[in-house]
């Protein structure tokens, strides 16, 4: 179990940098068990359950209550499993944060891991610490090393390349981009396609379009999480924002690395289907 913690900490320390983050954190907005085997029935969402999404992890304020560093962290709950969608930059922030939002760790079924940048995987060890008994999904290209710890604990690990479907209503774009390999999340709600990204490194208009692609029978309700904009130009910030109305995009939560600048135009933009996001933001969907 050390052996597994100490290897995952030496990864996470390596690549934390590599997520850049801008001179001054954003500010904050205005006041707003492992897989089943074959033979096991697939569990299912309560009858009336609704989608709900906690932000846990950010470096913008929502929730007083809770602290905020750079990187990001999202449960998504109301589908068949309980999903953590990265784990931001350390354990003793997100168990914390997730105490105070009264998340119990053991309800969490599986984690998804968007990319190898510290402020993304650096709570995934202290987690495991409080609940192994999950599947944890990674890019196939997170290094070999880094998947045996997570097995160190007990957790079970499965490689992503290609998109699929992980479970009824959720569903991975498969690794994107030609630098830094990254998936995203889709979820299929009532309202249209939900889609979670961590740091967006192969471009967050790329990404919506992904999924667009693979469900293009569905609108695209939500883009939430880090779009991967801090520092860009007003320029730059436009495109993206033309290229959501291109595709559709309803509603837009831009947080993390997305970048203040980029958080003012689109709430510009889009106006009451703009929503402030930070470290405990929850938004539930029918």
């Amino acid at each position: 179990m050390k052996w597994g913690y100490t290897i995952l900490l030496v990864v996470a320390l390596f690549i934390l940098p590599s997520c850049a983050q801008p001179e001054s954190t954003p500010s904050s907005p205005p006041s707003a068990p492992p897989l089943p085997d074959a033979s096991s029935p697939e569990p299912t969402a309560e009858a009336g359950a609704k989608l709900r999404l906690t932000i846990v992890y950010d470096n913008n304020e929502y929730d007083s209550r809770l602290e905020t560093k750079w990187g990001f962290s999202c449960l998504v709950e109301g589908l068949e499993r309980t999903i953590l969608f990265d784990t931001g930059a350390d354990s003793v922030t997100l168990l914390s944060n997730m105490k105070k939002l009264k998340i119990d760790p053991a309800e969490v079924d599986a984690i998804v891991l968007s990319h190898i940048h510290g402020d993304h995987i650096g709570g995934l060890s202290g987690f495991l610490e409080e609940n192994s008994d999950v599947i944890v999904y990674l890019p196939k290209s997170f290094p070999g090393s880094f998947q045996d710890s997570v097995r160190s604990f007990g957790a079970q690990v499965e490689e992503v390349s290609e998109a699929k479907e992980l479970f009824t209503g959720m569903y991975t774009t498969g690794e994107l981009g030609n630098g830094i390999k990254e998936q995203s999340l889709i979820v299929a709600s009532s309202q249209g396609l939900v889609v979670i990204t961590g740091c967006a490194h192969p471009g967050v208009v790329n990404i919506v379009r992904k999924a667009r692609d693979m469900l293009a029978e569905k609108p695209v309700y939500l883009v939430i999480g880090g779009f991967h904009l801090a520092g860009a130009t007003i320029p730059e910030i436009e495109s993206v924002i033309e290229g959501f109305r291109q595709l559709g995009v309803i509603k837009v939560a831009p947080c993390h690395c997305s970048g203040d600048e980029t958080r003012k135009l689109f709430r510009e933009e889009y106006e009451e289907n703009y929503l402030d996001s930070g470290a405990g933001k929850i938004i539930t969907l029918p």
